[in-house]
Formats: structure tokens, sequence, C-alpha cells
């Protein structure tokens, strides 16, 4: 599987401005891209006045935590004490789990990383844009945190960003907790988080057995659906290895088609996968996307409430549908007469109107 270089991702594209290094460089060899991207940076920002969902009041929470996610990224590395304490990987697993657990964490789960869990080069922020991402440590945690069902069901409103950048805090402080304790054992471990991530989290969580990664592009548990954020922490110190599961996703993606019906970019296929750089998945368009998001405001979040695992689909009915294709059309006969196509919440919790 080729490996994705962040370059290329809109969070990263977004930040390339005309007259620097990153922008002459990227658009130097990617000049497919210049129009669509400039298109876009016209747009207001996320949360900005002049998005369809701005309020001067509400807005700036989901900025603020965002403005604090990067205040405190470069906490994600950190000196490694010299005494080393001498841990079996049982241990540390159990440990390790259990302390995201107990800060948070809904789902957690252990791996070796491969080559392809990380970012061929670095390309979020200008000082260290183009730098080849060479701290591969062999073993990752994976953890997922829950958001609010009913904050999610008011996507794409305010209350859907003020959830999801409050998701990215969460994970942010529990792999925050774990690496600077992994740290303080003697070993070495980088916390991935909103805004510094060297790792593409989805598919590590998929590697670790969290869920698997729907038509919407999104890792998505049996648990929760797409309604979870992930935090990854990197280490040397040896765990054990969780195993990818199949819940049978793949099929009741091809027959559910929710998220993509809905997706107001009509940025998410309606087909078959297909083989993209060496894997075959679904693959969202971007650009349409990201597009969307600048101009309602908010990350948009519709995907995540319209996939009718994100509701709550009975454990009873996930064991029957593997390759049963009858239990999949029913389940979705019983989720569309009681949301139509999506559940929406039109107002605001009292505290945030």
């Amino acid at each position: 599987m080729k490996k994705i270089d962040e370059r290329d991702t809109m969070f990263a594209r977004m930040n390339y401005m005309e007259g620097t290094f990153p922008y002459e460089d990227y658009y130097s060899r990617n000049a497919d891209k210049l129009e669509i991207d400039n298109e876009i940076r016209k747009k207001p920002n996320l949360c900005g006045p002049g998005t369809m969902s701005y309020n001067a009041i509400n807005s700036p929470i989901a900025t603020a935590c965002f403005k604090f996610l990067g205040d405190i990224k470069d906490l994600s590395e950190g000196e490694v004490n010299n005494i080393k304490t001498p841990i079996d990987k049982e241990l540390a697993t159990e440990k390790l789990k259990g302390l995201a657990t107990y800060y948070g964490a809904k789902l957690v789960g252990t791996l070796k990383m491969k080559d392809y869990h990380y970012y061929s080069h670095r390309g979020r922020h200008e000082e260290v844009y183009g730098e080849k991402v060479d701290n591969l440590m062999p073993y990752g945690i994976v953890f997922a945190v829950e958001m609010d069902k009913d904050m999610i069901n008011r996507a794409p409103q305010i209350s859907e960003i003020v959830e999801t950048s409050k998701g990215y805090v969460n994970t942010s402080i529990i792999g925050m907790v774990l690496s600077y304790y992994i740290r303080e054992l003697g070993y070495n471990a980088r916390n991935h988080m909103d805004a510094n991530y060297l790792i593409v989290a989805p598919l590590v969580g998929r590697d670790a057995g969290l869920g698997q990664i729907g038509r919407n592009g999104i890792l998505t548990t049996k648990e929760y659906g797409s309604r979870i954020r992930l935090g990854v922490v990197t280490t040397d110190l040896e765990l054990m290895e969780d195993s990818p599961i199949d819940f049978g996703l793949e099929e009741f993606c091809r027959l559910c088609n929710n998220c993509a019906i809905t997706c107001p970019g009509k940025s998410i296929p309606k087909g078959e996968k297909e083989n993209i750089d060496g894997a075959l998945r679904w693959q969202i368009n971007q650009e349409s996307c990201y597009d969307r998001w600048r101009s309602l405001g908010t990350d948009c979040g519709i995907c995540i409430n319209s996939c009718p695992f994100s509701q709550g689909i009975h454990m009873s009915e996930i064991k029957s549908f593997n390759g049963n294709k009858n239990a999949i059309i029913d389940c979705l006969k019983d989720y569309r007469n009681k949301y139509n196509i999506r559940p929406y919440i039109k107002d605001s919790p009292e505290w945030l109107k």
C-alpha cells in the first residue's frame, strides 16, 4: 500500500500561502490543484464570519479548542527518563489500555506499526514542510472517544463542530498522559494529535481492531459508528498485538449508501470500491468535501450522523450481517422508517442558544 503524503491533504494545502516556499514548491509539482485550492481559500474560514453557521458568541468555542491544540502540539514529544523500568509486554499493554479507558477512551487497541501507517512526508506546518517522516516507532496504541449523539445529530450546525473539537481535545489529553507516562518508564513515545500527526489514524485504528473503514472514508465502529475521534501514541515499548476485525461493514456500506446520498458536497462515491494506490477502497473527493466545510463554517458531520451504526444498530442485527443481504435490507428498512435518511435535531442545546 502506497504511503500517504501529508502535503496532499486539504489541511496542509490550505496552509500554503502565496509567496512562501511550501506554496511555490507544492504547486510547481501539483499545478492541477492550484485553481481549486485558490478558489477554496477565497471562502471564509471554519467558524468564521460569512459562513452559514457563524455565531459571534458560539463559533469561537471551537476556534478556541483548535488554538489550544495548536499551543500544546509541541508537547507531543519529550525527554525520556534515563532510568528504564523493566516491564513485559502483557503488563505494559494492560496498563496502557486501562489508563486510556480511565481517562475517557471507549475503545483501545495496540499493534505493531506498519510502514504505511506513517505519512511519507510532513506538510501541515511551514517549519516542517517536506520533512521525511522517519521517526517510525515499532508499536502503537490507538484509542477512540465517543462523540455525543445529540450534538452530532445537529450537524451541520455549530453544535457539531463544538462536539468534534471537544473530541480532538479529549483524544489529545489522553495521548499526552499516555506518552508522558511511557517516557517516565524510560521508553520513547510520541502523541499524534490534531495538527501534529505523523500517522494516518484511521488506518491504525482499523489494523488494531477498533473498526473498519466505511464508504465515507472514516473509521466506523460497531459500537459507535463513525461517531468517534481517534488518538494514537507510538512507542518503542513492546506491546501486545490486537487483530483487525470484520463485522460486515463492507457489505453493509455497499447496500446502504446513506452517507453518499446525504453528503451536501456529493463527495462520497456511490459505486463499488476501486483500486487506489494499491488498496481497494472507497475514496471521497476531499476538495469538494472541504469546500463545503468552508461554506458551512463547520466540519459538516452529516456523513457521520447518517450512518446507521452511529445511531446504535442492535448487536443482534450486527451479528447476522456478514454475508446476509436480507438482514441488512431489513435493518435499513427499520432505520429509514425511524429516521427517513438521517436524524436531525434542529434546536441547539439550551446552553448553546
